[in-house]
C-alpha cells in the first residue's frame, strides 16, 4: 500500500470518527455512550496504525532509487 493509500485510508477512518463523535453528542443514554466510545477508541487505533502505515510507506518510497521511466531511450 502507498503513503497516499493509507492517508486516503486514514481519511476515510477520521470521517467516520468525526461521524461517531457526533452521535456521542446526539446521545442520551448511558450504555449508548459507552458503546459510541468504545468505537471512537477502536477508530482511532485504527487511524493511529494507518498513519503509521502512511509514515513507512513513505519513508520506503522516498528511500527507492528513481527509476528510468525510459530504459530504452538514448542517453543525452
Amino acid at each position: 500500500m502507498t503513503a497516499e493509500e493509507s492517508l486516503n485510508k486514514a481519511e476515510d477512518l477520521l470521517a467516520r470518527l468525526e461521524a461517531a463523535r457526533s452521535r456521542l453528542d446526539e446521545t442520551q443514554e448511558p450504555d449508548q455512550a459507552i458503546v459510541v466510545l468504545e468505537e471512537l477508541a477502536e477508530l482511532a487505533k485504527e487511524v493511529e496504525a494507518e498513519l503509521q502505515r502512511a509514515k513507512r510507506a513513505a519513508e520506503t518510497e522516498a528511500a527507492a532509487p528513481l527509476t528510468d521511466p525510459n530504459p530504452d531511450a538514448p542517453a543525452a
